[in-house]
């Protein structure tokens, strides 16, 4: 097997490092290699969070290079606008069309910009969903990882029972019945 490059991207705060664990605790359950690299900006400030997860048969680094990503999972339009220089050619980004607004367009010297997710289709493979909107309807607008984690995991090698365990066994037990719902919601999503 070839070794596959996947870049998750967002704004601190919105589960990309869950979503990373439930990536690589898939990849490690089917006997692959695999490298996880996580890069914190300002997180705790609505800074991006870009975490790189590569896997295959024998993995030597985690990080991905511009033009390396099979596929990218961004949480918000910008963050996907952001990172598409890493997309390579044929690569696929799945896209919230959540629009959360950076510090230059809160502190108004900047405006968010029209027509993103239609600019990103110019350019590349995209899936463009509402996850907030499937978050919200599985139990929490937290959710908005797992509804992508779904999405996602419909373009990957791996079973749906195999994500179903992995859910189970990395959230917590409380929150169980409502990842798996998040994520059945995000698998089910036509493309």
């Amino acid at each position: 097997m070839n070794t596959i490059s996947v870049m998750i991207v967002g704004v601190g705060g919105q589960g990309t490092l869950l979503a990373s664990r439930l990536l690589g605790n898939a990849v490690i359950s089917e006997g692959y290699d695999v490298k996880v690299s996580e890069v914190h900006g300002m997180s705790q400030r609505g800074g991006s969070v870009i975490t790189y997860v590569r896997y295959g048969e024998k993995v030597a680094s985690p990080i991905i290079e511009k033009g390396e990503a099979d596929l990218i999972i961004a949480f918000e339009q910008l963050e996907a606008a952001r990172y598409l220089p890493y997309l390579k050619k044929g690569g696929k980004i799945i896209v919230n069309t959540q629009k959360i607004d950076p510090m230059p367009v809160v502190t108004g010297t900047a405006a968010y910009p029209d027509g993103v997710i239609d600019e990103l289709k110019t350019k590349a493979d995209v899936i463009a969903l509402d996850a907030l909107s499937l978050a919200v309807e599985a139990g929490s607008s937290k959710a908005v990882n797992v509804v992508l984690m779904g999405v996602a995991a419909r373009h990957m090698e791996f079973k749906k029972e195999v994500w179903e365990t992995v859910i189970a066994e990395t959230v917590p037990p409380k929150f169980k019945e409502m990842n798996l719902k998040a994520f059945a919601l995000g698998y089910a999503q036509e493309d």
